[in-house]
């Protein structure tokens, strides 16, 4: 029996919505930057919000995420571009609330309690804001759709009509997404990717230092993160956040080391520190805060195996000062130098910076953006960065850059003999720094 072939479906031309052009012809005007008023947002965003772009906020609860956009919404509307801020989570006498603490009570900024998604888009067509503010998605439900808001289903359908609205009205348009136990964003994929922007807000909760960083931009840099700092005032910029990272200790502490990290395109300067103690357990202790658990028991075991620091019945504990988080391998020698630093109870010189990966070898390795790095140190008064070598001849030697004394070495061992901390070997090393050299930061 010969089976039926199906004949495929033949498209039809249709009408088009507008005639197809050179692109050199197409005008950017109506898609230019407009500042948000916040600038470390402007900073992440690539220049500023884009009309008719679709911008996704998501972070845990509790982070700020309704904070920090009321503080846009309020922002914007000052430059009399009219703001309608819908809230599906409080209500309408709760945003009030926050606005007068925060100063956001602004003539041009509306604000609408609505969970319905029609009656969202009656609000779009009354009041015709420029920039549309929605907290959050998964509360907006679709009344067509049998099922809660929040499903994969009115979660899909919502963001569709929200964004159509925002590209045939040219409104800019910021949604708001909660996160899962993870740290992804709650919901179908599909919504990462039919937005133009992805941005996360993250930060600790027992600290006031808050992070946005893009995880996808159309419109500029996907490496760049603003900082902030929420209080009880709302939340404010934080234009140099090394401050909130680095301790300034009168002398020498034992256990110390200043680590240089990017976030981003931006230098930070952040403190690690570590305490040594013996154990009386069987399976001594090893705790982390602010830094990446497997990376730190590398650095331990390279420690062992190549600087003769004996660390296997010893309690570890090591951190960062201020809640700062430190993943990248450029800080793996920083951490190492605090390490050694606790378990000989030596102090390192004051004024030191320490930057560079480590390798299973004992190698230190060279990292990205090393010339950045250590103009950022000098700015804030450090004088000697140790950083791995520089030129292809390998040989450890020192240099001056932007008036700090760059040690550069080829190991770790050679590092920590270079600040003091363990003996030299029998062999040609490049002798400790001298005291004219360690002046302490201002």
């Amino acid at each position: 029996m010969t089976r039926a072939v199906p004949h495929g479906v033949r498209a039809q031309a249709g009408p088009v919505t507008g005639a197809a052009m050179p692109i050199a012809q197409v005008s950017v005007e109506a898609s230019a930057f407009r500042s948000s008023g916040v600038p470390e947002l402007d900073r992440v965003l690539g220049g500023g919000l884009v009309p008719g772009a679709a911008i996704l906020l998501a972070g845990e609860p509790g982070v700020g995420k309704s904070t920090l956009l009321l503080e846009v919404a309020a922002q914007t509307s000052r430059y009399h571009r009219r703001t309608l801020y819908v809230t599906g989570e409080e209500s309408a006498s709760q945003v009030r609330l926050r606005a007068d603490r925060t100063g956001g009570v602004q003539d041009e900024l509306y604000l609408a309690a609505e969970t319905d998604l029609g009656a969202i888009l009656t609000h779009v067509e009354q009041v015709r804001p420029e920039v549309l503010v929605v907290d959050s998605i998964q509360t907006i439900g679709a009344a067509s759709l049998d099922s809660v808001p929040g499903g994969v289903t009115q979660v899909k359908e919502v963001a569709a009509a929200l964004i159509r609205v925002a590209k045939t009205r040219n409104i800019t348009t910021i949604i708001v997404g909660h996160v899962t136990k993870d740290g992804s964003i709650a919901g179908p994929r599909v919504l990462e990717h039919v937005v133009d922007v992805v941005l996360h807000f993250e930060g600790d909760r027992n600290s006031r230092f808050r992070m946005v960083r893009a995880l996808k931009n159309r419109f500029g840099p996907v490496d760049e993160v603003g900082c902030f700092d929420l209080g009880a005032d709302g939340i404010t910029a934080v234009t140099d956040p090394t401050g909130l990272f680095v301790e300034n200790h009168r002398s020498g502490v034992p256990g110390t080391c200043v680590a240089v990290t990017m976030e981003g395109r931006r230098p930070m300067l952040a403190e690690v520190q570590a305490l040594v103690a013996h154990s009386p357990l069987e399976r001594p202790r090893r705790s982390t805060s602010g830094l990446d658990s497997a990376r730190v028991a590398t650095i331990l075991a390279v420690l062992q195996q190549h600087c003769g620091i004996a660390l296997h019945a010893q309690d570890v504990f090591a951190s960062t000062v201020g809640g700062a988080r430190l993943a990248e391998p450029a800080t793996d020698l920083a951490v190492a130098i605090a390490l050694a630093s606790a378990a000989t109870a030596a102090s390192p010189p004051q004024g030191v910076v320490a930057l560079g990966e480590i390798s299973l070898a004992g190698e230190v390795r060279n990292v990205r953006d090393l010339p950045q790095r250590i103009a950022e140190g000098a700015r804030l008064g450090f004088r000697v960065a140790v950083a791995p070598v520089g030129d292809r001849s390998g040989q450890p030697g020192r240099r001056s850059v932007d008036g700090m004394t760059v040690l550069e070495v080829a190991d770790l061992r050679g590092a920590l003999t270079s600040l003091g901390l363990i003996r030299a070997r029998a062999t040609k090393a490049t002798p400790p720094i001298g005291p004219a050299e360690l002046i302490p930061p201002n």
